[in-house]
């Protein structure tokens, strides 16, 4: 089990990062939060799970440990694969995706692309009593202070389309956001949840 990568991040999409680790360049797949905290050329520490499949090893990576934690979790639901868990973790935090569980609000998860409420009562009565069970961790990325950077709204576009929505979508949710973008504290990891609320109503 990969449980941790550091090292210099030497490529970056809106949905993968590439950390190079002892002159090898690894590739992890992540949500957009996490991805709108890392810099080309600078050093990166990601919190990583190994997914195993019959034909195929994929590598998430993740900003804390309790979100690596919460995707693994998510994933002992029936029906919750890989894609769904990092969607969840796209539209909530693990603090607000806790809280969402325990207090059985199916309305919140429903927010999650491709959760109906059948999916979200099956993810409220199989992990509401093992959710409180996650240990709350630190940030490893943790986003910088301040106004979103000028090219926000080309990352929250594109990781808006990584979770599936049509490129149509994701202006429209760009330009609902776009008053937010000027005020402080407004990184792209705010305006990207943001944005995933717009497009739930």
């Amino acid at each position: 089990m990969i449980a941790q990568l550091r090292g210099t991040v030497i490529g970056l999409g809106p949905t993968a990062a590439v950390i190079e680790v002892g002159g090898f360049g690894v590739r992890a797949l992540c949500g957009p939060n996490t991805t709108a905290e890392l810099r080309v050329g600078q050093p990166a520490t990601l919190a990583t799970s190994l997914v195993v499949r019959e034909d195929s090893l994929t590598l998430y990576g993740f900003g804390s440990d309790e979100e690596r934690d919460c995707f693994e979790l998510l994933q002992t639901a029936t029906g919750v694969g890989p894609k769904l868990a990092q969607a969840a973790l796209a539209v909530f935090t693990p603090d607000d995706l806790r809280e969402a569980i325990v207090t059985e609000n199916l309305v919140a998860l429903c927010r999650v692309p491709g959760v109906g409420r059948k999916g979200a009562q099956r993810i409220v009565i199989e992990l509401k009593d093992k959710v409180n069970a996650l240990a709350v961790g630190t940030r490893i990325a943790t986003p910088e202070p301040g106004v979103a950077e000028p090219g926000w709204r080309e990352q929250v576009s594109q990781g808006l389309q990584g979770l599936g929505w049509s490129a149509k979508d994701a202006e429209a949710a760009c330009d609902r956001v776009e008053p937010q973008a000027a005020e402080p504290g407004a990184s792209v990891a705010v305006l990207m949840r943001a944005a995933l609320r717009t497009l739930a109503r």
